[in-house]
């Protein structure tokens, strides 16, 4: 059934409208202020909202914001007066579905949501096949052949379904971040945030702040307050890449985060629950590292709950042909060029390298070839 949801001071006019939309068959619920109807909104799966423009508190078009900040499907229908017309036109540049003014005619209005609830379906539907388009992807992108591929596949597609924190590791250039994020577009959070974390590319004094945010004034330069990324992260996927060069005095904090799943932003007491699931990676023998004092025992030990292992492309030469094949489409497609063939038996000469710098390594040596036409020819 169709969700609508009204909001507006008058209850003359919540009544009229309640009434309409359900001799109509619509589920209808009605909120007499915005506040309330954007509590709703988040409570329900809404597909049309029909809002008054001014209520006191939380206006309409602050109320359309949020809305157009949480979802792309739900459609927003203003009610205006004569002279807020102006408004009303802003409010579709900021992504309202359509306007109408008071007085209006019960069959304008109910015409007008019916195009919004069209709207909100095909919405939906795109968003579903995005999504099915992202589990195939998420599949096929971790591209081989050889056994340890396919074992690495497999764990993906288990580990996917749960939110269990995963620490994976193997040298760089081996496809850490790609695993990382294969597991997210595979799992039930794919619609929430995938945030990178590289944890030695931010500043160490830039670092607490940018991972737990901050309040105005918690310190000079803060002129106004920050959601941190673990918080912009709420309901889907941290990602924490080279966790091993994580600081000391901030293994502590991220351990705290772990253990309650809530953080404090810097100049607050005040704790945030979070949902997150994380995903570490490292390049570094974390245990190694925890054996030489550099490494938290009980911060690994909470990261290390699903680990996994990824071997370096001169164990698995097997996989160079498909990652060859599947390398060469991409970079042309990014470099604007025609598809190219990378030659067989120059494919066969790559077996004889050891390829320190992994498949990252292999990539470039395939845009370099491209660009300057040394290898590959066209097809």
């Amino acid at each position: 059934m169709d969700n609508i949801l009204i909001i507006d001071d008058e209850p003359k006019i919540l009544k009229i409208l309640k009434n309409l939309f359900e001799v109509e068959g619509f589920n209808v619920i009605t909120a007499e202020d915005g506040i309330s109807g954007l509590k709703y909104f988040r409570e329900n799966d809404i597909d049309v909202i029909v809002s008054d423009l001014k209520m006191p508190e939380l206006s309409g078009m602050e109320l359309l914001k949020k809305v157009r900040e949480e979802s792309e499907e739900t459609q927003v229908v203003m009610i205006t007066a004569y002279g807020d017309v102006p408004d009303a036109v802003k409010a579709m540049k900021l992504g309202a579905y359509d306007f109408i003014q008071k007085p209006f005619q019960m069959d304008n209005l109910l015409l007008i949501v019916k195009n919004a609830l069209k709207v909100s379906k095909l919405a939906r539907e795109n968003k579903i096949l995005k999504n099915e388009l992202k589990r195939e992807l998420g599949s096929e992108e971790i591209i081989g052949k050889s056994k340890a591929i396919e074992e690495i596949r497999e764990f993906v597609k288990k580990v996917s379904k749960t939110k269990s924190t995963v620490l994976i590791q193997g040298e760089s250039g081996t496809g850490k971040e790609l695993v990382a994020k294969t597991i997210h577009n595979l799992s039930k959070e794919r619609d929430k945030p995938f945030v990178k974390i590289n944890c030695p590319a931010i500043p160490r004094e830039l670092l607490e702040s940018e991972l737990f945010g901050h309040e105005k004034g918690s310190y000079t330069g803060a002129i106004k307050r920050q959601r941190g990324k673990f918080e912009l992260a709420n309901g889907g996927t941290v990602f924490l890449d080279e966790i091993g060069d994580l600081p000391p005095e901030l293994q502590s904090k991220l351990l705290l985060v772990l253990q309650e799943q809530a953080i404090e932003r810097i100049g607050s007491e005040k704790k945030i629950k979070i949902d997150v699931r994380f995903i570490a990676a490292t390049n570094k023998n974390l245990s190694k590292e925890v054996e030489n004092g550099n490494f938290r025992a009980d911060l690994y030990h909470r990261l290390n709950v699903i680990p996994l292992f990824i071997p370096p492309l001169r164990e698995r030469k097997e996989d160079i042909p498909a990652l060859v094949k599947y390398l060469t489409k991409q970079i042309c497609i990014k470099l604007g060029r025609k598809e190219v063939k990378f030659p067989e038996e120059e494919i066969k000469k790559l077996y004889n390298y050891d390829w320190p710098g992994n498949v990252r390594e292999l990539a470039n040596l395939i845009e370099r070839s491209i660009v300057l036409s040394s290898i590959c020819k066209s097809q």
